[in-house]
């Protein structure tokens, strides 16, 4: 009987101890390396920076997704998905114009990007204009240094842009009936919302900055009031 009562608890020892053991691990915080461009850089700066930069990579992953769900769009434009996505972030990145939006630009390239008579490449146009707008809320820049200011009002219409766009993707249908582009999926036997995972990180990016901004400011003119108030409380008392 006492054989089957220790049993008993090395078993559960055993279980408690794989309860309590080290969570897997799903990856760790990694700084970028610091470049010369930095000094030129206040906190400001480079959390737009980053942000700019997360913003643009989760339109990249954006595109490739809906590639792969839409292979008849990148064949409207090129020989093979991964050269399509290449043109498409140099056009991005390099800010060149992209010939099927027809001049336009930020909300009006997204107008016609996401217009259900659109016979283009509806991904690359969709993922250009997208871009565009983002840079162009950020004052048309991408990367940001002591020179450059941002408006936190733009900031937060860009995030609500990417809010229509992301219901306008799910809703809207083409002249045939069909859905503008496949993204998220839910049916009895599949639940794909990974597409407004991506949505939702941009959107709230956007957001946290344009807040992050709005502090700034104000806590600038509190900081400068408590100056003046507290200034004759912070002067050094003779003691001779």
């Amino acid at each position: 009987m006492r054989i089957t009562v220790v049993c008993s608890t090395l078993f559960l020892c055993s279980l408690l101890a794989a309860c309590i053991s080290a969570p897997t691990p799903h990856g760790e915080v990694k700084s970028g390396s610091v470049s010369g461009g930095e000094v030129a850089q206040s906190d400001t700066n480079r959390v737009a920076t980053l942000t700019m930069r997360a913003n643009l990579d989760s339109l990249y992953l954006l595109m490739d997704k809906l590639y792969r769900r839409n292979p008849a769009e990148w064949k409207k434009t090129g020989v093979s998905r991964d050269e399509v996505v290449k043109r498409v972030r140099d056009a991005v990145e390099q800010r060149q114009v992209w010939a099927d939006l027809q001049g336009k630009h930020d909300i009006a390239a997204m107008a016609l990007a996401l217009s259900p008579d659109f016979k283009a490449d509806r991904v690359a146009a969709f993922i250009y204009a997208s871009a565009d707008m983002i840079i162009t809320a950020h004052g048309d820049k991408i990367r940001f240094y002591l020179v450059d200011s941002l408006d936190a009002q733009f900031l937060y219409n860009a995030a609500r842009n990417m809010e229509i766009a992301d219901w306008m993707l799910s809703t809207r249908r083409n002249v045939s009936g069909q859905p503008l582009l496949l993204s998220d999926e839910i049916n009895p036997g599949e639940r794909n919302l990974s597409f407004e995972r991506e949505f939702g990180k941009i959107i709230g990016r956007l957001d946290v900055l344009s807040e992050f901004l709005t502090e700034k400011y104000r806590r600038a003119g509190i900081n400068y009031v408590q100056n003046l108030l507290g200034a004759p409380l912070l002067q050094f008392l003779p003691v001779r």
